[in-house]
């Protein structure tokens, strides 16, 4: 395969971390600070804490099957 494929890849997979710790600290600030309302939403912020941690950890591995199933002949 070309080193553009493999950088795009790269960069793809990284993003996902990135966007998913980014996620995460998102809700970390909506739980336990008065950014969404008062006192903090705790409901709201664990749900996006979920969403970000889901991202980060489950959405490489699964590119990384899909990018398998597409290479194989």
């Amino acid at each position: 395969m070309s080193d553009g494929l493999w950088k795009r890849r790269f960069a793809l997979f990284a993003l996902l971390r990135v966007t998913g710790l980014l996620l995460f600290f998102l809700g970390m600030a909506i739980a336990f600070s008065g950014l969404v309302r008062p006192g903090g939403h705790l409901a709201l912020g664990m749900v996006v804490i979920g969403l970000g941690l889901s991202e980060a950890l489950l959405g490489p591995v699964l590119l990384r099957q899909h990018w398998q199933r597409i290479d194989q002949p």
